[in-house]
C-alpha cells in the first residue's frame, strides 16, 4: 500500500512538474511572439508632418523714409497635416509652428497637445502673427521692404509617444522646416521649399 501510494505521489509530481514546463514554454513562446511583433508590424514609426499650404493672410507695411524705418503687421496662415503611420495611437504634447526671419524668431502659433488614431491624418490650420519689434530692430528689414520681399521660413515640431501593448512606450519625432518669399507689391507667396525630418 506505500509503495502504491508513493507511486501515486511520485506521478502527482511529474504531472504538476509537466504543467509547470508546459506553462513556462508557453509563456516564453508569448514573450517571444510581443517581441517579434514590437519590432515588425507594430514598430513604432516617427509621424509624417506636412505643409499643405502657406499663405498670407494680412499685410499691412508702413515706410518711415527719413528715419529708415518700417512698421509690418504681417499673419502667415498654414495648413499643415499631422499622420500617424503607426498600428497604435499616438499621443503628442504642445507644440508650436514657428515663423523665422533672417535667422531670427519672429512670430509663433500654438499647437495644442492631442491624440492620433492608428493609421491616421489630421488637419492643421494655423496663423502666425509677427512680433512686429523684432522685425523693427532687425536692421535688414528696411532694405528687404524696398526691394519688396521679405524671406521667410517657419519650423513645425511635433513630439509625442507611441504605446505598445501598453507595456513599451517609444517617444517619436517630427520635424518640417519650409522657407517661402512674401512679395510685398501684389502680397503673395512665392519659392516656397520644404524639407522634413524625422528623429526617432
Amino acid at each position: 500500500m506505500d509503495i502504491e501510494a508513493k507511486k501515486q505521489r511520485g506521478f502527482g509530481d511529474r504531472k504538476r512538474r509537466n504543467i509547470c514546463i508546459g506553462l513556462g514554454v508557453t509563456l516564453i513562446l508569448i514573450i517571444l511572439i510581443l517581441v517579434i511583433l514590437a519590432f515588425t508590424v507594430f514598430k513604432a514609426k516617427d509621424p509624417v508632418v506636412t505643409v499643405d499650404s502657406v499663405a498670407l493672410d494680412n499685410l499691412s507695411v508702413r515706410l518711415d523714409m527719413p528715419r529708415a524705418t518700417v512698421n509690418i503687421n504681417l499673419t502667415i496662415a498654414v495648413s499643415l497635416t499631422v499622420e500617424n503611420p503607426n498600428k497604435v495611437g499616438m499621443t503628442y504634447k504642445d507644440s508650436a509652428a514657428l515663423l523665422i526671419y533672417r535667422g531670427e524668431q519672429v512670430g509663433e502659433a500654438p499647437i495644442p497637445a492631442g491624440k492620433i488614431s492608428a493609421d491616421e491624418s489630421v488637419p492643421m490650420n494655423v496663423l502666425m502673427t509677427v512680433m512686429a519689434d523684432r522685425f523693427m530692430s532687425n536692421s535688414q528689414t528696411f532694405n528687404d521692404v524696398v526691394a519688396g520681399s521679405l524671406p521667410l521660413s517657419t519650423n513645425t515640431k511635433i513630439s509625442g509617444k507611441v504605446s505598445i501593448f501598453n507595456m513599451i512606450k517609444v517617444h517619436v519625432t517630427s520635424v518640417s522646416n519650409c522657407s517661402f518669399t512674401v512679395l510685398i507689391s501684389n502680397r503673395t507667396v512665392s519659392d516656397r521649399q520644404c524639407t522634413y525630418k524625422n528623429s526617432l
